[in-house]
């Protein structure tokens, strides 16, 4: 079960238009359209280091240096399959990035998950090495996930 009420008449196709949203501005911004996805205090956690980054003004600059820096980093993205409850949305996706002068190809699932009517944050679960390049200067602010 997730971990905070859903709004009422909440349904899986609402979650899956939320997903699809959240997404499609990750990739094209703008970022207060993104940022308006999230609920309040929204909590971003990334496995398995079990870290996370949590509150609206830390998530915000998590966006900016986002789309200033890691879009810059982009080669190539997919998405390889999705699933879809009344609770979250889960994406696998098969990322390649520019990097040292080189393409890393990194394989990266995200869930976001739902609270009211829009989401509470994402569960990422990736490799190391994608979670500095993701988080840039942020990274040593994560914190350890409870």
């Amino acid at each position: 079960m997730s971990r905070a009420k859903l709004a009422p008449g909440w349904t899986v196709e609402k979650m899956a238009a939320l997903g699809t949203l959240h997404a499609t501005l990750e990739a094209n911004g703008p970022l207060d359209a993104l940022l308006a996805t999230l609920a309040p205090d929204p909590v971003y956690e990334f496995h398995p280091l079990r870290r996370c980054m949590r509150g609206d003004d830390r998530v915000r600059r998590f966006y900016e240096q986002f789309f200033a820096r890691f879009v810059e980093l982009r080669h190539d993205f997919a998405l390889i399959a999705e699933w879809v409850s009344l609770e979250s949305v889960a994406q696998e996706y098969d990322i390649s990035l520019r990097v040292d002068g080189g393409i890393e190809h990194f394989r990266v699932l995200g869930i976001l998950y739902a609270r009211g009517d829009k989401l509470g944050g994402e569960r990422v679960y990736a490799s190391e090495r994608f979670i500095r390049l993701l988080t840039g200067p942020l990274f040593e602010e994560l914190e350890p996930l409870e």
